[in-house]
């Protein structure tokens, strides 16, 4: 990280809120409307990314394109346009200033955005000309923690521990069957890949445990919503 993050402005300290299992860093301040997030750095500079909500909505990025650095942003204005398969969209700033930095790393891999929204898959820095004002219209997670539930809820976000690259929804499908499609899936996909499975099994908890101690794969998430369990998959050999 180029610069230090600086004290963050509560009592909240550099914890971390889930809601419905989104993430929000306590150490960061939140335009909701737009779905960034602003981190006050050294050198009167602002480093913003989008929320894990916003990377939800977004799908998996394929591409990431950034305005010029030194363009002089109003509030509101596209800092940067992000594509995936099912989404085009801007990220826009809550802060009037100048546009310092960009986030190579962002543009050769932008599913780092989906991975680590709030972390290495920041967008750019700024340098505010009217902090003090425009901080104002931002606000900290735990005072706004209703307010970002009904926007999930309404938004209808799922969050995991690792965005998917692969997508099984195998309904009505025995555990055995599934099983056998993720391994056919894990054998065509590549190291550090993630799969999303859905399965209406009863065993399918206790099976995905057990192919997982067997396979060596990684189940890095398991959870029930109704009849259905979600199951979080990296393949890590």
């Amino acid at each position: 990280m180029a610069h230090a993050v600086q004290p963050r402005y509560g009592i909240w300290g550099n914890s971390l809120l889930q809601i419905d299992h989104c993430e929000f860093p306590d150490d960061a301040l939140y335009d909701l409307e737009n779905n960034v997030w602003i981190r006050l750095e050294e050198r009167k500079r602002a480093r913003l990314g989008i929320t894990s909500v916003h990377a939800a909505l977004a799908g998996k990025l394929k591409e990431v394109k950034f305005k010029p650095t030194q363009s002089l942003l109003q509030r509101g204005q596209a800092v940067a346009t992000i594509e995936s398969v099912r989404y085009f969209g801007a990220v826009r700033t809550p802060l009037t200033g100048r546009l310092v930095e960009t986030n190579p790393a962002l543009e050769k891999n932008p599913k780092l955005e989906n991975d680590h929204s709030y972390e290495d898959g920041w967008f750019v820095r700024i340098e505010p000309v009217h902090l003090s004002q425009e901080m104002n219209a931002l606000v900290d997670p735990r005072t706004a923690e209703e307010r970002i539930r009904s926007q999930i809820h309404e938004l209808r976000v799922r969050c995991f521990k690792a965005f998917p690259d692969y997508e099984m929804w195998e309904i009505g499908v025995e555990c055995a069957g599934v099983l056998v499609r993720l391994n056919d899936l894990m054998e065509r996909s590549s190291v550090n890949d993630v799969v999303h499975v859905v399965s209406d099994d009863p065993t399918a908890d206790i099976e995905m445990v057990r192919w997982s101690d067997e396979t060596g794969q990684q189940l890095l998430e398991s959870r029930k919503e109704g009849k259905l369990m979600h199951f979080i998959v990296r393949k890590v050999r």
